[in-house]
Protein backbone atom coordinates (compact mmCIF):
# COMPACT_ATOMS: atom_id res chain seq x y z
CA UNK A 1 0.00 0.00 0.00
CA UNK A 2 2.87 2.20 0.75
CA UNK A 3 4.41 1.87 -2.50
CA UNK A 4 1.34 2.16 -4.48
CA UNK A 5 0.97 5.44 -2.65
CA UNK A 6 4.50 6.60 -4.23
CA UNK A 7 4.06 4.96 -7.31
CA UNK A 8 4.38 7.14 -10.13
CA UNK A 9 5.37 10.58 -8.11
CA UNK A 10 8.42 12.54 -7.52
CA UNK A 11 9.65 13.72 -4.26
CA UNK A 12 9.55 17.60 -4.93
CA UNK A 13 13.91 17.11 -3.92
CA UNK A 14 14.74 14.29 -6.31
CA UNK A 15 12.39 16.54 -9.11
CA UNK A 16 14.78 19.40 -8.61
CA UNK A 17 17.63 17.03 -8.61
CA UNK A 18 16.80 15.67 -12.41
CA UNK A 19 16.15 18.85 -13.71
CA UNK A 20 19.39 20.20 -12.68
CA UNK A 21 20.74 16.85 -14.10
CA UNK A 22 18.97 17.68 -17.51
CA UNK A 23 19.95 21.59 -17.36
CA UNK A 24 23.79 20.83 -17.12
CA UNK A 25 23.62 17.64 -19.63
CA UNK A 26 21.86 20.30 -22.30
CA UNK A 27 24.46 22.79 -21.24
CA UNK A 28 27.48 21.04 -22.15
CA UNK A 29 26.18 19.37 -24.86
CA UNK A 30 25.16 23.03 -26.37
CA UNK A 31 28.67 24.64 -25.21
CA UNK A 32 30.65 21.43 -26.34
CA UNK A 33 32.34 21.89 -22.86
CA UNK A 34 34.13 18.86 -20.79
CA UNK A 35 36.21 18.71 -17.67
CA UNK A 36 39.78 17.46 -17.19
CA UNK A 37 41.12 16.21 -14.43
CA UNK A 38 44.72 17.00 -13.88
CA UNK A 39 47.38 15.35 -12.21
CA UNK A 40 46.88 17.51 -9.06
CA UNK A 41 43.18 16.31 -8.63
CA UNK A 42 41.92 19.54 -10.01
CA UNK A 43 39.23 19.95 -12.64
CA UNK A 44 39.31 22.58 -15.31
CA UNK A 45 36.96 22.63 -18.75
CA UNK A 46 38.94 21.27 -21.62
CA UNK A 47 40.97 23.74 -23.29
CA UNK A 48 41.05 22.39 -27.54
CA UNK A 49 42.52 25.83 -27.66
CA UNK A 50 45.72 24.78 -24.98
CA UNK A 51 45.77 21.60 -27.01
CA UNK A 52 46.63 23.19 -30.04
CA UNK A 53 49.09 24.85 -29.30
CA UNK A 54 51.11 21.79 -27.71
CA UNK A 55 50.68 20.32 -30.60
CA UNK A 56 51.91 23.36 -33.11
CA UNK A 57 55.17 23.31 -30.60
CA UNK A 58 55.49 20.01 -31.47
CA UNK A 59 55.61 20.61 -35.25
CA UNK A 60 52.16 19.32 -36.32
CA UNK A 61 50.81 20.67 -39.53
CA UNK A 62 47.63 22.99 -38.81
CA UNK A 63 45.63 19.69 -40.92
CA UNK A 64 46.89 17.56 -38.63
CA UNK A 65 45.79 19.30 -35.45
CA UNK A 66 42.41 19.92 -36.89
CA UNK A 67 42.46 15.84 -37.21
CA UNK A 68 43.36 15.37 -33.84
CA UNK A 69 41.23 17.86 -31.92
CA UNK A 70 38.37 16.35 -33.89
CA UNK A 71 39.77 12.65 -32.69
CA UNK A 72 39.64 14.12 -29.16
CA UNK A 73 36.72 15.80 -29.08
CA UNK A 74 34.49 12.62 -30.42
CA UNK A 75 35.40 10.90 -27.52
CA UNK A 76 35.45 12.99 -24.32
CA UNK A 77 33.67 11.86 -21.55
CA UNK A 78 32.03 14.42 -18.58
CA UNK A 79 35.70 14.41 -17.03
CA UNK A 80 38.62 12.84 -18.94
CA UNK A 81 41.81 12.58 -17.15
CA UNK A 82 44.46 15.08 -19.06
CA UNK A 83 46.86 11.44 -19.14
CA UNK A 84 43.82 9.82 -21.25
CA UNK A 85 44.28 13.06 -23.70
CA UNK A 86 48.17 12.88 -23.41
CA UNK A 87 48.19 9.34 -24.88
CA UNK A 88 45.74 9.57 -27.38
CA UNK A 89 47.60 12.89 -28.69
CA UNK A 90 50.61 11.34 -28.31
CA UNK A 91 49.72 7.81 -30.11
CA UNK A 92 48.45 9.89 -33.18
CA UNK A 93 51.09 12.15 -33.11
CA UNK A 94 53.66 8.85 -33.44
CA UNK A 95 51.65 7.49 -36.67
CA UNK A 96 52.58 10.67 -38.32
CA UNK A 97 56.20 11.10 -37.44
CA UNK A 98 58.53 9.89 -34.20
CA UNK A 99 60.12 13.25 -33.53
CA UNK A 100 56.74 14.98 -33.10
CA UNK A 101 55.75 12.53 -30.61
CA UNK A 102 59.10 13.22 -28.69
CA UNK A 103 58.84 16.79 -28.75
CA UNK A 104 54.73 16.61 -27.48
CA UNK A 105 56.22 14.20 -24.88
CA UNK A 106 58.79 16.77 -23.30
CA UNK A 107 56.70 17.39 -20.28
CA UNK A 108 56.29 13.81 -19.28
CA UNK A 109 59.94 13.01 -20.27
CA UNK A 110 61.48 15.99 -17.60
CA UNK A 111 59.53 14.03 -15.02
CA UNK A 112 61.12 10.79 -16.45
CA UNK A 113 64.61 12.22 -15.33
CA UNK A 114 64.58 9.73 -12.25
CA UNK A 115 63.91 7.92 -10.00
CA UNK A 116 66.61 9.67 -8.54
CA UNK A 117 67.07 13.48 -8.64
CA UNK A 118 70.45 13.18 -9.95
CA UNK A 119 69.74 12.88 -14.20
CA UNK A 120 67.66 15.92 -13.58
CA UNK A 121 70.77 18.13 -11.73
CA UNK A 122 72.74 17.25 -14.41
CA UNK A 123 69.87 18.19 -17.33
CA UNK A 124 69.95 21.49 -15.21
CA UNK A 125 73.71 21.99 -15.70
CA UNK A 126 73.14 21.84 -19.56
CA UNK A 127 70.25 24.32 -18.94
CA UNK A 128 72.99 27.05 -17.27
CA UNK A 129 75.78 26.02 -20.12
CA UNK A 130 73.69 27.96 -22.44
CA UNK A 131 74.33 31.08 -20.45
CA UNK A 132 78.10 30.62 -21.41
CA UNK A 133 78.83 29.73 -17.32
CA UNK A 134 81.18 27.19 -16.51
CA UNK A 135 79.40 24.42 -14.81
CA UNK A 136 79.98 21.79 -11.95
CA UNK A 137 77.82 19.54 -10.60
CA UNK A 138 77.32 17.66 -7.01
CA UNK A 139 79.87 20.21 -5.50
CA UNK A 140 80.76 20.64 -1.61
CA UNK A 141 80.70 24.14 -0.68
CA UNK A 142 81.86 25.62 2.50
CA UNK A 143 80.26 27.33 4.60
CA UNK A 144 80.58 29.88 7.94
CA UNK A 145 78.55 27.23 9.91
CA UNK A 146 78.51 24.13 8.18
CA UNK A 147 79.39 22.55 5.00
CA UNK A 148 76.58 22.17 1.98
CA UNK A 149 76.44 19.88 -1.00
CA UNK A 150 75.26 21.91 -3.71
CA UNK A 151 73.57 20.59 -6.80
CA UNK A 152 74.84 22.74 -9.59
CA UNK A 153 77.74 25.27 -9.42
CA UNK A 154 77.57 27.96 -12.35
CA UNK A 155 80.06 30.03 -12.78
CA UNK A 156 81.04 33.16 -15.26
CA UNK A 157 82.96 36.20 -15.11
CA UNK A 158 81.94 38.49 -12.03
CA UNK A 159 79.05 35.52 -11.15
CA UNK A 160 78.10 32.56 -9.79
CA UNK A 161 74.84 30.70 -9.53
CA UNK A 162 73.96 28.31 -6.60
CA UNK A 163 71.40 26.08 -7.93
CA UNK A 164 69.38 23.64 -5.48
CA UNK A 165 67.01 20.96 -7.60
CA UNK A 166 63.91 19.79 -6.18
CA UNK A 167 63.07 16.57 -8.12
CA UNK A 168 59.46 15.52 -7.84
CA UNK A 169 58.16 12.21 -8.93
CA UNK A 170 54.85 13.20 -9.71
CA UNK A 171 53.04 16.10 -11.51
CA UNK A 172 50.88 16.97 -8.82
CA UNK A 173 53.42 17.36 -6.24
CA UNK A 174 54.75 21.18 -5.89
CA UNK A 175 57.62 22.95 -4.01
CA UNK A 176 56.00 24.60 -1.07
CA UNK A 177 57.38 27.32 0.84
CA UNK A 178 59.28 25.05 3.15
CA UNK A 179 61.80 24.81 -0.17
CA UNK A 180 62.85 28.59 -0.81
CA UNK A 181 62.85 28.67 3.58
CA UNK A 182 65.48 25.92 3.56
CA UNK A 183 67.46 27.10 0.97
CA UNK A 184 67.56 31.22 1.66
CA UNK A 185 69.77 30.21 4.71
CA UNK A 186 72.10 27.75 2.74
CA UNK A 187 72.88 30.22 -0.04
CA UNK A 188 73.55 32.83 2.63
CA UNK A 189 75.77 30.72 4.82
CA UNK A 190 77.82 29.62 1.42
CA UNK A 191 77.78 33.39 0.52
CA UNK A 192 78.94 34.92 3.99
CA UNK A 193 82.43 32.76 3.36
CA UNK A 194 82.71 33.54 -0.49
CA UNK A 195 82.40 36.97 -0.22
CA UNK A 196 85.39 37.15 1.60
CA UNK A 197 87.84 35.50 -0.65
CA UNK A 198 90.10 36.78 -2.89
CA UNK A 199 88.55 34.82 -5.22
CA UNK A 200 85.79 36.08 -5.70
CA UNK A 201 86.29 39.78 -5.47
CA UNK A 202 83.73 41.55 -7.28
CA UNK A 203 81.42 38.46 -7.78
CA UNK A 204 77.73 38.83 -7.51
CA UNK A 205 76.24 35.66 -5.96
CA UNK A 206 72.91 34.61 -7.00
CA UNK A 207 70.45 31.44 -5.17
CA UNK A 208 68.50 29.38 -7.44
CA UNK A 209 65.61 26.84 -7.07
CA UNK A 210 65.01 24.92 -9.90
CA UNK A 211 62.02 22.44 -10.10
CA UNK A 212 60.67 19.64 -12.76
CA UNK A 213 57.21 20.80 -11.60
CA UNK A 214 55.76 23.71 -10.13
CA UNK A 215 56.08 26.18 -6.87
CA UNK A 216 52.97 27.02 -4.83
CA UNK A 217 52.17 30.62 -4.64
CA UNK A 218 53.66 30.75 -0.97
CA UNK A 219 57.06 29.21 -2.05
CA UNK A 220 57.19 32.10 -5.20
CA UNK A 221 56.23 34.70 -3.30
CA UNK A 222 58.88 33.89 -0.38
CA UNK A 223 61.68 33.20 -2.93
CA UNK A 224 61.36 36.38 -4.93
CA UNK A 225 60.98 38.38 -1.65
CA UNK A 226 64.11 36.87 -0.60
CA UNK A 227 66.00 37.47 -3.44
CA UNK A 228 65.75 33.59 -4.56
CA UNK A 229 65.56 33.35 -8.19
CA UNK A 230 63.20 30.64 -9.40
CA UNK A 231 63.17 28.41 -12.56
CA UNK A 232 60.09 25.70 -13.25
CA UNK A 233 58.25 23.78 -15.82
CA UNK A 234 56.71 26.79 -16.93
CA UNK A 235 57.92 29.46 -15.00
CA UNK A 236 59.34 32.00 -15.82
CA UNK A 237 57.44 33.19 -18.59
CA UNK A 238 59.71 32.75 -21.58
CA UNK A 239 62.51 31.35 -19.38
CA UNK A 240 60.97 28.36 -18.05
CA UNK A 241 62.44 24.64 -18.49
CA UNK A 242 59.88 24.27 -21.40
CA UNK A 243 61.14 27.71 -23.12
CA UNK A 244 64.71 26.75 -22.59
CA UNK A 245 64.42 23.45 -24.16
CA UNK A 246 62.27 24.39 -27.02
CA UNK A 247 64.48 27.59 -27.73
CA UNK A 248 67.80 25.95 -27.66
CA UNK A 249 66.57 22.17 -28.40
CA UNK A 250 68.14 20.55 -25.20
CA UNK A 251 65.70 18.13 -25.39
CA UNK A 252 66.29 14.99 -22.71
CA UNK A 253 67.22 11.25 -23.78
CA UNK A 254 63.74 10.41 -21.95
CA UNK A 255 61.81 11.80 -24.92
CA UNK A 256 62.34 9.47 -27.12
CA UNK A 257 60.21 7.14 -28.52
CA UNK A 258 62.67 4.50 -30.39
CA UNK A 259 64.16 3.53 -26.74
CA UNK A 260 62.68 1.24 -24.35
CA UNK A 261 62.40 2.73 -20.46
CA UNK A 262 65.25 0.40 -19.57
CA UNK A 263 67.76 1.72 -22.17
CA UNK A 264 66.70 5.36 -21.37
CA UNK A 265 67.52 4.49 -17.85
CA UNK A 266 71.03 2.96 -18.91
CA UNK A 267 72.19 5.87 -20.49
CA UNK A 268 71.17 8.14 -17.50
CA UNK A 269 73.20 5.94 -15.44
CA UNK A 270 76.26 6.91 -17.55
CA UNK A 271 75.33 10.51 -17.09
CA UNK A 272 73.83 10.87 -20.67
CA UNK A 273 70.75 13.26 -20.56
CA UNK A 274 70.86 15.38 -23.69
CA UNK A 275 69.97 13.75 -27.28
CA UNK A 276 72.37 16.33 -28.69
CA UNK A 277 74.60 14.37 -26.58
CA UNK A 278 74.42 11.21 -28.51
CA UNK A 279 74.10 13.02 -31.63
CA UNK A 280 77.40 14.25 -30.87
CA UNK A 281 79.41 10.90 -29.32
CA UNK A 282 76.91 8.20 -31.27
CA UNK A 283 79.02 5.51 -28.98
CA UNK A 284 77.70 6.47 -25.82
CA UNK A 285 74.80 4.51 -27.13
CA UNK A 286 76.89 1.31 -27.73
CA UNK A 287 76.52 -0.28 -24.28
CA UNK A 288 72.80 -0.36 -25.70
CA UNK A 289 73.61 -3.57 -28.31
CA UNK A 290 71.44 -2.18 -30.73
CA UNK A 291 70.45 -3.64 -33.94
CA UNK A 292 71.37 -1.93 -37.04
CA UNK A 293 68.06 -0.65 -38.26
CA UNK A 294 66.75 0.65 -34.60
CA UNK A 295 70.13 2.38 -34.68
CA UNK A 296 69.72 4.14 -37.54
CA UNK A 297 65.99 4.95 -36.54
CA UNK A 298 67.05 5.91 -33.33
CA UNK A 299 69.96 8.84 -35.06
CA UNK A 300 67.78 10.29 -37.43
CA UNK A 301 65.11 10.86 -34.21
CA UNK A 302 68.33 12.07 -32.73
CA UNK A 303 69.18 14.45 -34.96
CA UNK A 304 65.99 15.97 -35.87
CA UNK A 305 65.50 16.78 -31.94
CA UNK A 306 69.25 17.99 -31.98
CA UNK A 307 68.85 20.49 -35.22
CA UNK A 308 67.94 24.03 -34.41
Amino acid sequence: MAYDHFKGKRNAEVELFVQTLNINFNKRTMTGKYLVKKASGETQPFSAEKLENSLRRAGATEELIHEIITDIKSWLADVTTTQKIYARAFLLLRRKKRSMAARYSLKRAIMELGPSGYPFEKFMGHIFRTRGLEVQTGQVLNGQCVTHEVDVVATGEKEQHLVECKYYNSQGKYANVQVPLYIRSRVNDIVSVRENQPEYAGFTFHGWIATNTRFTGDAMSFGLCSGLKLISWDYPDGESIKAIIERENLFPITTLTQLTKSEKQQLLAKGVVLCKEIKNQPKVVDVLNLKPAKYSRLMEEVTDLSAK
